[in-house]
């Protein structure tokens, strides 16, 4: 039985990897943190000094993850999304987090200011939503509000009906 492929992102501290954990806790589907697979694998190429953290080396990456997309059943989370092969997700949602809570959420995590501004303007402008627009398919690019656990819920519940309905469609 064939499942889909589905890419969640968003700027930093906008909840995907908890929306993405409880997701594949409740429709069995392989959860993926990038931001993970690279630590555990060492998939950088350098260090960036201004904002404190590893450079993503992102053809490591996809060769990383070509086999297990290639089989479908994924989810995966990372900040961006525009390095990823159009033909590995069936669906890409775009959490959006209001400003002021995501200030506080990335000011918990210690964003030192430059990062934590850049992150701020990032959600202001839309630009992973743009991002992700101009990477996929605009159909299968959806927003989300993610700023209180009934929108974590009520996302849980939508997400999860699309992949049932995918997979009535598709198997």
């Amino acid at each position: 039985m064939r499942s889909p492929n589905i890419l969640l992102t968003g700027t930093p501290g906008v909840g995907k990897t908890t929306l993405g954990k409880e997701l594949s806790s409740r429709t069995g589907l392989t959860y993926i943190n990038v931001g993970d697979l690279a630590k555990e694998g060492h998939l950088y190429e350098g260090y960036d000094e201004e904002y404190d953290c590893p450079v993503l080396d992102e053809d490591k990456v996809i060769d990383e993850l070509e086999d297990q997309m290639s089989e479908g059943g994924i989810i995966v989370d990372y900040h961006g999304c525009d390095f990823f092969p159009e033909r590995w997700f069936q669906i890409v949602f775009v959490l959006r987090t209001d400003n002021t809570l995501l200030y506080e959420r990335l000011e918990s995590r210690g964003y030192k200011e430059k990062k934590l501004q850049d992150n701020i303007q990032c959600e202001i402008f839309q630009t992973i939503y743009e991002e992700a627009a101009e990477s996929y398919q605009k159909e299968i690019v959806h927003q989300l509000p993610s700023n209180t656990p009934e929108d974590l819920e009520q996302n849980l519940e939508q997400i999860t009906q699309w992949i049932q309905q995918w997979m009535k469609d598709n198997n």
